[in-house]
């Protein structure tokens, strides 16, 4: 797969897709980066620890957030985007799942869109993903807990989002696929999803997971979201063991290395 200029090998690496959340309210790291001197700071040291994507965020996803504007969104995102394409070399995604944002942080330099909805949410963004020749990430969510089935429920809705991508015209090599740790699940849920991480390839796709800090491991292990790193890297083991292509982390170094550890286990000659 080509995001931007970097081509990117997923058959025997997990790459590391590193987050800027660009928001005053988001659940781990709310308001440290949302100036640009800092968004910049901040990327230069992901990109040194190994980030090979950065993902560009205006708004809070997390449990109970309040929607903002698109214009709120941009303001937030755009100028940061303009700037980190003309100070680095680095792919970047635009987390958002409003076509019009992501329409603007196309031509600011995005590389990739990452729709928590999976292009559900709102009808235009397909067409804007299709039309610009950028990749994307459909991630698993839906407005309800009422599964029948699962993890059967969770592959058909993923198909329905893969659908609309076809029906767009976004070509298959451009589309990643994300199971959605944390959203519209319970708790037993989420491990289940990771627990049978390689049961989503027989979608035919890429896979990303992002756990990172996220209330799967607080409740796990009883912890603050200052604390849980070594829950996320046990998760990033998982997706590297089940050949997925990007884990979207926050601690970049730590979780690079355990990339790299499991890798050299998996992927021994002896």
């Amino acid at each position: 797969m080509k995001i931007g200029t970097k081509e990117f090998d997923f058959s025997k690496n997990t790459y590391v897709m590193g987050i800027l959340n660009l928001t005053p309210d988001s659940f781990s790291d709310g308001g440290r980066w949302n100036t640009l001197d800092a968004a910049c700071m901040h990327v230069q040291q992901m990109m040194e620890e190994g980030a090979d994507v950065i993902d560009v965020g205006g708004e809070s996803t997390r449990p109970g957030h309040e929607k903002i504007s698109d214009e709120e969104e941009m303001d937030r995102i755009l100028p940061v985007i303009e700037a980190l394409k003309r100070r680095f070399d680095v792919p970047l995604s635009v987390d958002t799942y409003k076509s019009r944002t992501a329409r603007e942080a196309i031509l600011a330099g995005a590389d990739m869109v990452n729709d928590i909805w999976g292009l559900k949410y709102d009808p235009a963004m397909a067409g804007v993903i299709a039309d610009s020749g950028v990749c994307c990430c459909l991630m698993h969510n839906r407005e309800n807990l009422q599964y029948q089935d699962f993890m059967q429920d969770v592959m058909t809705d993923l198909r329905q989002s893969i659908e609309l991508a076809q029906k767009a015209g976004i070509p298959e090599q451009k589309i990643l696929l994300d199971p959605g740790i944390g959203f519209a699940k319970t708790f037993e849920q989420n491990l289940k999803v990771v627990r049978c991480l390689e049961q989503f390839h027989a979608l035919g796709y890429p896979m990303l997971l992002g756990t990172s800090r996220k209330s799967m491991i607080g409740m796990a292990l009883e912890l603050p979201v200052d604390e849980r790193l070594e829950g996320t890297l046990v998760t990033t083991v998982f997706a590297v063991l089940a050949h997925y292509a990007f884990v979207r982390v926050h601690d970049i170094k730590e979780n690079v290395r355990a990339i790299r550890m499991a890798q050299a286990v998996l992927h021994t000659n002896i």
